[in-house]
């Protein structure tokens, strides 16, 4: 039976959303995987992860030091290494940390290393099978991992699907007398806050995400119209936040957010891999083009050949009518 740990990131009390997509991955390298999470932190806030996470996974390993206050990926390394056996597989989140932390930590551990997964196929012995894509998501490349002597492996957020509730009644164990050193060269200096836009289109359900076929930012309201009936948000493809219409917050792509909505309606956008790279969880998609070959109709489920213009407010109509 694989060994499968799971490091879980957290803002203060809270577990960040790939916590709860790790076990989707774990069952897709192995479904009768041993899962663990692990939790490093200070305090009451350490403990308050811990037992949300004690929902989700049977064994939860907490960590708990002054040191762990702030993430310090070299601090971080040396914990890891001293709990985590040498044949098992760690998960990490493929964001700057994790990719400040991991390549390090498989070395230390002597371990395979594999970066920015967006699948696993399962193992075949001792090779776990895996998907990466290669130039901003224009490529899925299929590749096989020797594990018989452990891996890290980094998993791109919004991959897999997460577990919404949690029914587990996992045990916490406290293994934070086990980390000996907790030096470090770096020092903590301050946190600089990323800048916030006024709507976070990462936890919107329904998007409808505008394109070049807008034309000019006057017609960005026709679009907000329609979002307004439906009880969505207004998201973009890059065209538009190039030219200043709207905050790069509300971008999706692979060089501005990864959305999960459930549905997604692609107005005036054309499909590029690179904006495509950035919409995750298999959400029902809407393309409204003039161009009948515009690559959204590749993996659109509905899509229709029409003026966003033309066709914005008359749905927005009948949804409001």
């Amino acid at each position: 039976m694989t060994q499968i740990f799971v490091y879980i990131p957290h803002n203060h009390d809270i577990a960040e959303d790939i916590a709860f997509e790790y076990l989707d991955a774990a069952r897709k390298i192995d479904s009768s995987a041993s899962v663990t999470a692990v939790v490093a932190g200070s305090g009451d806030n350490l403990d308050k992860v811990a037992t949300s996470m004690a929902s989700l996974y049977k064994e939860v390993i907490k960590l708990d030091n002054e040191a762990f206050a702030y993430p310090n990926s070299e601090i971080i390394r040396k914990a890891l290494c001293s709990i985590i056996s040498s044949d098992a597989i760690l998960l990490i989140p493929h964001n700057t940390f994790g990719m400040d932390l991991a390549p390090g930590l498989s070395i230390k551990m002597d371990s395979a290393f594999a970066a920015d997964v967006v699948d696993f196929e399962g193992v075949d012995g001792s090779t776990l099978k895996i998907i990466r894509q290669e130039l901003g998501g224009a490529v899925s490349t299929h590749v096989s991992c020797d594990i018989s002597s452990g891996a890290v492996i980094t998993i791109r957020p919004g991959s897999f699907a997460p577990m919404e509730d949690g029914t587990e009644s996992g045990t916490i164990i406290d293994k934070s007398d086990d980390i000996k050193d907790v030096s470090s060269k770096r020092q903590f200096l301050e946190i600089v806050e990323a800048e916030v836009g006024d709507v976070d289109i990462t936890k919107s359900d329904a998007l409808v995400s505008i394109g070049r076929g807008i034309e000019e930012e006057d017609n960005i309201e026709i679009a907000e119209e329609l979002a307004k009936a439906m009880g969505a948000v207004v998201s973009c493809s890059r065209p538009i936040v190039d030219a200043k219409w709207l905050e790069k917050s509300r971008q999706v792509g692979t060089s501005g957010q990864t959305v999960k909505p459930k549905v997604y309606m692609a107005m005036g956008i054309s499909g590029s891999f690179q904006h495509m790279g950035g919409i995750k969880g298999n959400p029902f998609i809407v393309a409204i083009n003039k161009n009948a070959k515009a690559p959204i109709f590749q993996v659109a489920d509905v899509g229709i050949v029409a003026d966003i213009l033309e066709f914005m407010p008359e749905l927005t109509e009948k949804i409001a009518g």
